[in-house]
């Protein structure tokens, strides 16, 4: 049902489904090609790669005895090739055996190799914990009052829109529609964290995500939000997120920042509720 709020002011106011569980990873000891690299220098290949993945909560990481127990494993060797230092590494699915991917990467120095995009790349082959499915509500305080939206995320990538409020600001009036609707959506959660450059300063983000939505009775210009290019940050208990690069669309502001500090309005910060 179409709830219409117009309010007189008399002055100007001041992405498949994602996995539930955490999964397990066995790196194993690298090994050298030849007598030429030497033990020694696989052995710190592997100290390296431990030392990266470790970090990450997302996963379980598994080493020495321990790692052949690992639901997905990570081996890998070192070579000497044109006076390069070479690191082929592969991550295999250990119920299937199947090899997911296999990642080089080369320098003149192990030092130089970028252990970051070698782990990336082999993690990036791990189902990622379901963090993004559930109901979450985002609430944006505007002088008219709150700006609400409430949608459940569903682990098939669909997305059910409980209350979707689309506002505008004009002059004395102002308008809010609570509009209802479906839509689906696209997440790709990171093990290892990416950085990427927000308003000229670089933030450390989860995960990548778009939304696609249908609303009943929103605003004209609401009736389809096709919102993507997004970057997530969760907090540490995952309890909420904020889009840190961009936000979805809600409302628009004609009237100047006394109201709302933009033109227009986006939900950005989510907290979770069931």
């Amino acid at each position: 049902m179409k709830k219409i709020f117009f309010v007189f002011f008399f002055s100007m106011a001041t992405f498949s489904i994602f996995a539930q569980r955490i999964y397990s990873v066995g790196i194993l000891p690298f090994e050298a090609a030849d007598e030429t690299v030497g033990l020694g220098l696989a052995a710190e290949a592997t100290r390296m790669v431990i030392a990266e993945v470790s970090p990450i909560t997302t996963l379980t990481i598994l080493t020495d005895e321990q790692a052949d127990n690992g639901e997905y494993l990570v081996n890998g060797q070192l070579s000497l090739q044109n006076n390069n230092l070479v690191i082929t590494a592969t991550i295999t699915q250990a119920s299937t055996e199947r090899i997911l991917n296999t990642v080089r990467e080369q320098a003149a120095s192990l030092s130089a190799i970028s252990m970051f995009s070698l782990c990336a790349q082999l993690t990036d082959y791990i189902p990622y914990p379901g963090y993004i499915v559930g109901k979450w509500q985002s609430t944006i305080d505007t002088i008219d009052g709150p700006v609400i939206c409430i949608m459940d995320f569903r682990s098939n990538r669909t997305v059910a829109v409980e209350r979707y409020d689309t506002w505008e600001h004009n002059g004395t009036n102002s308008l809010k529609y609570q509009a209802i609707g479906t839509g689906s959506y696209s997440f790709v959660g990171y093990h290892l964290r990416r950085s990427i450059i927000v308003r000229g300063q670089r933030t450390l983000t989860d995960a990548a995500f778009g939304i696609n939505l249908t609303l009943e009775d929103a605003l004209p210009k609401y009736k389809t939000v096709n919102s993507v290019g997004h970057r997530i940050v969760f907090d540490d208990s995952r309890s909420a997120f904020e889009l840190v690069n961009s936000g979805i669309p809600c409302g628009d502001n004609k009237t100047g920042p006394s109201v709302y500090p933009g033109a227009e309005l986006f939900y950005t910060k989510f907290t979770k509720i069931q």
